[in-house]
């Protein structure tokens, strides 16, 4: 029983758990109803729907790189709480206005960008906090369990988004985020362990803390083959996943409520990857497991853009699912080699240039999406995504890590880079 638990039997690592649950599921539900919102209550064309999902993404450009150096300088548990609240905040403007009669595009537009900004401090504050609770030896089980309730909020949050927008309208499903945002707040502030206060550096200087965290990520051959994998996945799924709504909802009717069982059918993969990719790492090492999670199930995404009412509906589900499958199996096998191979120093800068160069493509690719979708139309823009993303692997397998079955570690104090 101890053995099954692991880390949940840390009062702890428990409370970023329970709250990462809740707040996971409540972000899903807002992937949902966001642009359900757009889409049905303002009537927003494909561009608008474009743009939207840029915005939701752009901080991840325009503050990426100092939220890594800042981070650095604060106690990361009081950065997750303040990240947490003022998402709340912003996400209860929009049904106010709803209600007001008030709401607009442009308020849409304000609120994806402002809540985009606090989940880049929120994101690069988390991975930088887990080592601190679990320890480096712990990272891999840590990063599985939350990666299983990421797949669990994927399949939960997308049904209950759904539904809620089918029988509340858009606007008022968002109420059920801001308050799952507060409840994620209570529990981190749950969290006992305290960290030490980072003790400011007698020549601190913002550019120079962001220019070491570049340095490290970039003079690292096996980082910078990870970046260019999943900074070109995370593009061509943008592109895709921007018009795949607008697919369902606008030009085939399908119902918001079927739309949300179908993603959280597909998401029934990314749960499985999550129990499985200790086990896959095991066996197939970790460098191979990085390259093969991604390379085989990306082209399962091409059955997305087939997606048809009826039978055909279900199959797109079964290419997203298997689609998830690699990717949650790819997350947790990276993401545990870049917290372990980084000094603690180095974290929040560490996964702010990582967040910078592999979430900064996500804006791209959502005005990307918006732009083929007017252009060349939703579906054909659904297809071109999903085939640039079967191409994403190439930098990890023409890499050293296509045959490593034993990962490079950094200590606490310092990691030499990999040319």
């Amino acid at each position: 029983m101890k053995h099954r638990f692991g880390l949940l039997r840390e009062h702890d690592f428990r409370q970023l758990f329970v709250a990462d649950t809740i707040s996971q599921v409540g972000t899903q539900v807002t992937h949902i109803a966001l642009p359900l919102v757009a889409i049905l209550a303002l009537d927003a064309s494909p561009l608008e729907v474009g743009v939207l999902a840029a915005c939701e993404t752009a901080a991840f450009l325009l503050v990426g790189l100092p939220a890594g150096a800042w981070v650095d300088r604060m106690r990361r548990r009081s950065v997750l709480i303040f990240g947490d609240v003022a998402r709340a905040v912003l996400l209860g403007s929009v049904p106010v206005a709803w209600w007001a009669g008030t709401l607009t595009m442009p308020q849409l537009y304000t609120v994806g960008l402002l809540l985009g900004v606090f989940t880049v401090f929120f994101d690069v504050a988390y991975q930088s906090y887990l080592p601190h609770l679990v320890g480096r030896d712990n990272l891999v089980e840590g990063n599985a369990k939350l990666e299983a309730v990421r797949g669990v909020s994927h399949v939960a949050g997308p049904t209950a988004g759904g539904l809620l927008v089918q029988w509340l309208t858009a606007p008022v499903a968002i109420v059920a985020d801001a308050v799952s945002f507060l409840l994620s707040a209570v529990f981190v502030g749950l969290i006992r362990k305290r960290e030490p206060k980072p003790e400011p550096a007698a020549d601190r200087h913002l550019g120079r803390e962001i220019g070491e965290g570049l340095r490290f990520v970039l003079g690292n051959r096996l980082l910078r083959s990870i970046a260019m994998c999943t900074g070109s996945s995370n593009l061509c799924t943008s592109i895709a996943m921007t018009m795949f709504l607008v697919l369902l909802a606008d030009e085939l009717d399908v119902p918001a409520g079927t739309i949300g069982v179908l993603m959280s059918t597909g998401s029934i993969g990314g749960l499985v990857g999550a129990f499985a990719a200790m086990r896959i790492a095991r066996w197939l090492g970790q460098g191979p497991t990085i390259w093969i999670s991604i390379g085989t199930t990306a082209p399962f995404g091409l059955l997305m853009a087939t997606v048809q009412p009826g039978w055909k509906l279900w199959l797109a589900a079964f290419g997203f699912g298997a689609m998830m499958f690699g990717a949650v199996v790819y997350n947790i096998a990276q993401v545990s080699f870049r917290q372990g191979l980084t000094p603690e120093r180095l974290l929040g800068r560490m996964n702010a240039t990582m967040r910078f160069l592999v979430w900064g493509t996500m804006p791209v690719g959502g005005l990307l999406g918006g732009v083929l979708g007017a252009r060349v139309g939703v579906r054909e823009t659904v297809m071109i995504g999903m085939v640039g993303g079967c191409l994403a692997f190439l930098p990890v397998f023409f890499s050293p890590l296509r045959t490593m079955r034993e990962l490079p570690r950094g200590d606490e104090r310092e990691a030499a880079p990999v040319g």
